[in-house]
């Protein structure tokens, strides 16, 4: 029987297959992969380990925003193209900008036309890209484990939020952060 995997030549996992394709286990759509606060392989910082190093703290931030930014990447390519990853979809999944996103994210008239679900998703988003930047920038900043966990936490939160608005408001959104805007 095929499964959502079955093009993924020689994997046989099916965590590993959902991180390669940037789906969930289910082939739904994406889950929070990277976020799993368990799996060394993700920061290393879990039940296992006490003693995080700021090189694993600063990647797990930076790790927890790129999986605000792939999750909206994946859906618009996924809500505007269609499920075939073809080269129309990779061109869409692209597309997606870092800093256009977070202006659009962080401007409230705009959020406003939104139900909260995706207010709550563009909120953690700009709070999140805000993070990472001083993450991977601001080397004397400190972090701590609790302020990370916390701060995956929010974006599982902020994923789950986006994930249960209807499909109009995400296609919506999408088209927000892709296009650029031109006066009616």
């Amino acid at each position: 029987m095929a499964t959502p995997f079955s093009d993924i030549e020689g994997h046989d996992d099916d965590r590993k297959k959902a991180e390669l394709t940037g789906r969930g286990r289910d082939g739904n759509g994406p889950e929070p992969a990277g976020l799993d606060k368990d799996r060394p392989w993700h920061g290393g910082f879990g039940p296992a380990t006490t003693q995080p190093t700021q090189a694993d703290l600063r990647r797990a931030i930076s790790t927890a925003y790129y999986a605000l930014f792939h999750c909206l990447a994946l859906s618009g390519a996924d809500l505007l193209i269609g499920a075939e990853r073809d080269s129309a979809w990779h061109q869409v999944y692209r597309a997606l900008e870092h800093g256009k996103t977070v202006r659009i994210c962080d401007d409230d008239q705009r959020m406003a036309e939104f139900p909260e679900s995706i207010r709550e998703f563009a909120a953690a988003f700009v709070f999140l890209q805000r993070e990472r930047q001083q993450a991977d920038y601001a080397l004397e900043v400190r972090y701590n484990k609790s302020f990370v966990l916390e701060n995956i936490d929010r974006a599982e939160k902020a994923i789950n939020h986006y994930e249960r608005a209807g499909v109009q408001d995400r296609r919506r959104f999408v088209a927000l952060a892709l296009f650029r805007q031109r006066p009616l």
